[in-house]
């Protein structure tokens, strides 16, 4: 049975996002270890890091994953954000080696206009400069994107090549949105366009190399192009989307977390994850 969870604040301090994951009945957490809007973040303190690992060990079977920050663009031809983005993902990889956090999940980035091949290429050398300090206990998940504007990994060709020329390709796997997946075009609400789709990923990622899921709902349509989130069930994907995925033992062991919207009491959350867990069988 998969871990579901979700993303939860940090306000207050890293450890109480356990608090909140607590408070929904989750079984996997994504946090920010800082701010995702700030380029120069305050360095990780040894009574942050002590009362993390403290609420951590509470919690010896919660999978815990990190979402680097959205200012990063390793895939950008402008020399300056380049190594502002290289330099942030080179922090928060030592973060979450310093914290035990066992993932950082990213986006592509963006080629600005210059085009896929040549955003694919610098996205790669990026991101093995940021790989090549060590932190070798943190693996690297690629997250499917919806293709907006002129994102890269919309496609599950585009994902693998980059796993398929880094120079570390055994620190690299996949984060599958399925908000993101379905606004690129790959279908999931019917048990033949599910098997297409998955055949597809299995094809060209490797069902193995997928580590995690973000569970989300779309605002828009198949192949819109456009990232809107929504709850599970509510959206353009609906419930029998989420069946089938739920229902999936190739992926019965994984964690999953919602990135819907939410308000301080968490109930979104809550009831989120009771509309998945009534879906299994």
């Amino acid at each position: 049975m998969a871990f579901l969870g979700a993303h939860e604040s940090v306000a207050g301090g890293l450890h109480k996002a356990f608090d909140r994951i607590d408070k929904v009945g989750g079984e996997s957490l994504q946090i920010f270890t800082r701010n995702q809007r700030q380029w120069k973040p305050a360095p990780l303190g040894d009574e942050e890091r002590k009362n993390y690992i403290s609420a951590r060990n509470v919690h010896p079977d919660m999978v815990v994953a990190s979402h680097a920050s959205y200012l990063i663009n390793l895939a950008t031809a402008k020399p300056e954000l380049l190594a502002k983005s290289i330099a942030a993902l080179t922090m928060e990889l030592e973060r979450c080696h310093l914290l035990g956090v066992p993932y950082v999940i990213m986006h592509p980035g963006s080629h600005g206009g210059d085009g896929v091949e040549t955003g694919l290429e610098r996205f790669v050398a990026g991101m093995d400069m940021a790989l090549e300090p060590g932190f070798d206990d943190v693996m690297l998940l690629i997250e499917t994107t919806a293709g907006q504007g002129t994102g890269l990994g919309s496609s599950f060709e585009e994902l693998d090549y980059i796993r398929r020329t880094s120079r570390f390709p055994e620190r690299i796997g996949f984060c599958v949105d399925t908000c993101h997946i379905f606004a690129a075009g790959y279908d999931l609400r019917t048990t033949e366009a599910y098997e297409q789709t998955m055949s597809e990923l299995d094809k060209h990622l490797g069902v193995g190399n997928v580590k995690f899921f973000h569970l989300n709902d779309s605002k828009k349509e198949l192949g819109s192009r456009v990232d809107r989130h929504e709850h599970i069930g509510q959206g353009m994907i609906g419930l029998e989307g989420f069946r089938n995925l739920m229902n999936d033992p190739r992926f019965a062991n994984l964690p999953m977390t919602l990135e819907t919207p939410k308000g301080d009491k968490l109930l979104e959350d809550i009831e989120n994850l009771a509309t998945l867990r009534a879906m299994m069988v």
